[in-house]
């Protein structure tokens, strides 16, 4: 399996900052209201708008709209995707040796 760049990149993004991990820790117990997430995050709405379409972007959260609210939880599917992401980059160097040693041998 090979590394697709650009989703591993854009995963690393979403992750890469502090709030968006805040906010993923809230949703580990379940779908939150984006106004209960406000609430804990402490920042206005548009920065929190910002940040769950990079978390959807990414794939790591979904949303879904209830009359003019909007909750979030965290996508099973995008979370597998980035566990295997991460596990193709810390196993690459093993991945790399293997293919190296074989590429000496022949």
């Amino acid at each position: 399996m090979e590394i697709n760049t650009k989703e591993t990149a854009t995963i690393f993004k979403a992750l890469g900052d502090e709030n968006r991990l805040r906010i993923l820790l809230l949703l580990t117990t379940g779908e939150k209201c984006a106004c209960k997430l406000l609430e804990k995050i402490q920042v206005t709405q548009p920065t929190m708008s910002h940040h769950m379409k990079i978390l959807c972007d990414a794939g790591l959260v979904t949303g879904r709209k209830e009359g003019k609210w909007m909750h979030y939880s965290i996508s099973k599917e995008g979370a597998l995707s980035a566990r295997q992401c991460f596990d193709l980059l810390i196993n690459a160097e093993t991945t790399q040796n293997t293919n190296d040693k074989s590429c000496r041998e022949k």
